[in-house]
């Protein structure tokens, strides 16, 4: 009954972290420190991923964040696993936690709410509908807003006025001043940094106004993982699979030269640990490791490209990509 009453109270946002929980054990890094956490989950705190591997100084800008009010921004390429790590980290506090990919489809309307028509005592009435960003500011609840640099002007200026620590979230259409929950709390994932996109790996980005950049307290850089550690993570992905450890350094082998020929600028499309897992889960389904790379990597690059891409490939696994794969058997 007392869980019950807890976790309703964290929704209506009454709730407060009642435990704390060492940084140590919990998230396997040499710190001494304890950070607020709450004893009960709920339906909006992300499952645990038991194979997730902390990067340390990301975990420690996000920890900031979610312990001391920060806003706290983490950077990084593609596929590293920046809005996981702070769902990861949320999932272990029993933190509620919430993603918005502020796509070019993501207008002021949609984060801040509109009127709607409902039917009351059988009339129809119009009625404000809050969007996510007055819901979850009005809780004890994290926001993580992906692709940030990504997001629409007028989008970017409804979130600026909550980045301040104490921000209040104007309803200009309700005459109504939202004032921050105590345990809200504001993240943000970004490819660039602010400062627009020169290399035009990521089309569609764009630069961030810089009064609101100076609002975020925290900007922390995760980028990929050394050598081992992705070993690491991949075999424990496919445990139950029994993926071979020396396959797994040749596949993590193939990624990090198509990273070292994109800094080159041999190639212009570079295989994320996220890639390299669907290869592996493409692999169990085809049988064949060779046909799933291609489909899983190959496929993606330019057709100039292709020749360099299987030459790291038989570098790495030391066989030839075949043209085709006619022996691939679905499993």
């Amino acid at each position: 009954m007392l869980a019950m009453v807890a976790i309703q109270n964290a929704l209506k946002g009454d709730g407060a972290p009642d435990v704390r929980v060492g940084v140590k054990e919990t998230f396997d890094l040499d710190v001494d420190l304890q950070v607020p956490a709450f004893s009960q989950s709920c339906e909006h705190v992300p499952a645990i991923d038991e194979t997730y591997i902390f990067d340390k100084d990301t975990t420690l800008a996000i920890l900031a964040g979610f312990a001391h009010n920060r806003r706290v921004m983490v950077q990084g390429y593609h596929g590293t696993g920046k809005s996981t790590h702070i769902e990861q980290i949320a999932a272990r506090l029993n933190w509620p936690c919430i993603r918005i990919n502020l796509d070019s489809h993501i207008s002021r309307i949609d984060l801040v709410g509109k009127d709607a028509i409902v039917l009351k005592e059988g009339q129809q009435v119009t009625e404000f509908k809050e969007g996510l960003l007055p819901w979850a500011l009005q809780r004890a609840c994290a926001i993580v807003f992906d692709e940030y640099d990504a997001g629409r002007p007028d989008v970017m200026f409804v979130i600026q006025r909550v980045l301040e620590a104490e921000g209040k979230l104007t309803l200009l259409d309700q005459s109504r001043v939202i004032s921050p929950h105590p345990f809200f709390r504001l993240f943000a994932t970004t490819n660039t940094i602010g400062m627009g996109d020169p290399t035009g790996f990521y089309h569609g980005t764009q630069q961030i106004n810089q009064g609101q950049m100076d609002r975020w307290n925290i900007v922390s850089t995760l980028n990929y993982l050394p050598r081992e550690k992705e070993i690491d993570i991949l075999v424990a992905k496919f445990v139950e699979h029994e993926l071979d450890r020396k396959l797994a350094a040749n596949m993590i082998s193939v990624a990090q030269l198509t990273r070292q020929g994109f800094v080159n600028g041999d190639i212009s499309t570079v295989m994320s640990p996220r890639t390299v897992i669907m290869w592996a889960q493409n692999a169990q389904i085809f049988g064949d490791f060779a046909f799933a790379f291609r489909l899983t990597f190959l496929n993606k690059c330019d057709e100039t490209e292709k020749s360099i891409v299987a030459e790291y490939y038989q570098r790495c696994m030391g066989e030839d990509l075949p043209e085709s794969s006619a022996k691939v058997v679905l499993t």
